[in-house]
């Protein structure tokens, strides 16, 4: 189904590289596609038209270019597409940071909306991970917006990766449909390949964590949404903290603006700081809180 087995026919190693492959074959079998390596310059041609069509951008402002994949792919990085019927509805690529971290940050990932509840994206990554760890990779790190539930599930619980930076306007402006003229703020998340919460959560058993159940507990609620769906500021004054964000923050910025910049500054000024400060994030409810631990749970 996919081509992990032969990314490392010529690396066999120890038991974990062959559970990664195992279940990122799994997760692209459940899936439905295929996932491979591109290096041609057409399939990175494809690849720049997907992302195109993703991100609304146009051909003037593409959010990669196909040469510089190209270049990419000629110095070892990673660059790979998921195919339904031989159709790309997905891709990946990341790059190496400095040898000594043994870290690949992963740059861009997206998926065809029409694919969405297929779980392709989850198959890319897993993809990723077990073509990753037999070249000395224990880290991959991406970047996320903060205000997107989706994408804070996906990467918190889905895939059990661990927030480490709040960064404000990471990119400065993006000229496309999806960021519009808002900031671009973005969480770093770091996935430790072989942690125990990962390995669960690439076998199927995601982080999962219980808002409610957390503020029976004694969470303070430090951010919530209004009856009108605008921010509401509360109290972190406790050990843990929920931070909850809205729904739906891609129609806000189209529909009302005005309340899209409101979250993002309410967004940075809470989560921000609290993870400025040194507090962890332990997970994401899937009904949009953010459940935040100003210091360890014992």
């Amino acid at each position: 189904m996919t081509d992990v087995t032969d990314l490392i026919r010529d690396r066999r190693g120890p038991q974990p590289v062959d559970a990664a492959c195992a279940v990122a074959e799994a997760a692209a079998h459940t899936a439905g596609i295929d996932i491979r390596l591109l290096d041609s310059v057409s399939e990175l041609e494809a690849v720049r038209r997907l992302y195109e069509h993703i991100w609304r951008t146009g051909e003037n402002n593409p959010p990669v270019t196909a040469d510089l994949l190209r270049a990419m792919t000629k110095a070892g990085s990673y660059v790979s597409g998921a195919f339904d019927e031989g159709e790309l509805v997905g891709a990946c690529f990341g790059f190496f940071s400095p040898p000594a971290r043994e870290t690949l940050f992963s740059h861009i990932a997206g998926v065809l909306a029409r694919m969405q509840g297929r779980n392709v994206g989850f198959a890319l990554k897993l993809h990723q991970r077990a073509w990753a760890m037999p070249r000395g990779i224990s880290e991959i790190c991406w970047t996320y917006d903060p205000l997107i539930r989706r994408n804070a599930y996906f990467n918190i619980a889905k895939l059990a990766a661990d927030p480490a930076e709040y960064l404000p306007n990471f990119y400065g402006p993006m000229d496309d449909d999806i960021n519009r003229s808002d900031d671009t703020d973005r969480v770093l998340v770091r996935w430790r390949l072989e942690s125990p919460d990962v390995e669960a959560a690439c076998d199927g058993r995601p982080r999962l964590t219980d808002a409610e159940a957390a503020r029976a507990r004694g969470a303070a609620v430090a951010l919530s949404v209004s009856a009108v769906g605008g921010p509401v500021a509360g109290r972190a004054g406790s050990s843990t903290v929920l931070v909850g964000v809205p729904a739906d923050i891609e129609a806000m910025r189209e529909s009302d603006p005005a309340c899209a910049a409101e979250w993002r500054k309410a967004v940075r000024e809470v989560l921000g700081e609290l993870l400025t400060g040194g507090a962890r994030v332990r997970g994401f409810d899937r009904a949009g809180w953010y459940i935040v631990d100003r210091q360890e749970t014992e």
